[in-house]
């Protein structure tokens, strides 16, 4: 019984919010501060296109930065639970910018796949305006829907592209991985196609990755629990070279942290190389 409720929860959501709080699970409170932990920051208030007020946290290393890594994060709480995810590459020698899309955090409005790529844009343009940032050299890290946005906010900046790009537990569709979710239990199967007619692919990766020229470094779970291996397998497919996939033991978006002594040195390696650090 209780898998068939879940069933009709998952279809009266898709139906009645257009499956918005199906990938966007906001929260408003601090979770966590940085300087609690001995990292220094600025927070930064910029607008995102339509005069939503965002906010964001940078992170500067010591002496001069290598380049900036912008982090879009994960589709639950907000950037204050997801910040360890990338600040420690302040420690590495990158600037790092994190920030909440609207209806996150201390950011206003409300959440849409659409607004938050808009978000994801104007992001990328104000971290070019922060003094010591070399708009040359702006990398992209999403984190499962968030490298969903951040590969079709990269795919609309306008004047310098990003200059790399890093996808920890990517989709290739917003439709393919509800659908394969629902797959993965029995309860599902009858309602497996229900995302096919209810689900937007509107800003799926899958429908620009294949523009995104810059070297992309790509990693997945064979055992992800929320976003099937098999996605993240398609959506490297379907990019251009130059690209590298790193397979992931176990886990969802767990690379940097549970894993961090393999592949921290990797991302820092890559991201000197996509910079030109030599």
């Amino acid at each position: 019984m209780k898998h068939l409720t879940a069933a009709a929860i998952l279809f009266s959501t898709c139906a009645f919010c257009g499956c918005t709080k199906l990938f966007f699970q906001p929260r408003g409170e601090l979770f966590a501060d940085p300087a609690d932990y001995g990292q220094r920051y600025e927070v930064i208030k910029f607008q995102s296109a339509d005069g939503t007020e965002l906010t964001g946290m940078f992170f500067r290393p010591e002496g001069k930065a290598a380049g900036t890594v912008v982090h879009f994060h994960g589709n639950a709480q907000n950037m204050t639970a997801h910040f360890p995810y990338s600040s420690w590459l302040a420690a590495k020698g990158f600037n790092v910018f994190i920030f909440d899309y609207r209806g996150y955090g201390a950011s206003g409005g409300s959440v849409s796949v659409s607004g938050a790529v808009e978000d994801g844009v104007a992001a990328i343009a104000q971290v070019k305006k922060i003094p010591g940032v070399d708009g040359g050299k702006v990398a992209v890290f999403g984190q499962s829907l968030g490298g969903a946005v951040g590969v079709a906010s990269a795919a609309r900046v306008t004047g310098e592209p990003v200059a790399a790009l890093v996808l920890d537990s990517t989709f290739y569709s917003y439709r393919g991985v509800a659908s394969a979710l629902l797959l993965r239990h029995w309860w599902g199967w009858p309602l497996f196609w229900f995302p096919l007619v209810a689900v937007s692919d509107s800003f799926s990766p899958g429908d620009d990755i294949g523009r995104m020229n810059c070297p992309k470094l790509f990693l997945h779970s064979k055992s992800d629990p929320m976003v099937p291996f098999s996605q993240g397998e398609k959506l490297y497919a379907a990019a251009p070279e130059p690209k590298k996939f790193l397979p992931v033991p176990a886990g969802h978006a767990e690379a940097f942290t549970v894993f961090r002594d393999i592949y921290r040195p990797q991302m820092v390696e890559f991201l000197n190389a996509a910079f030109g650090k030599p």
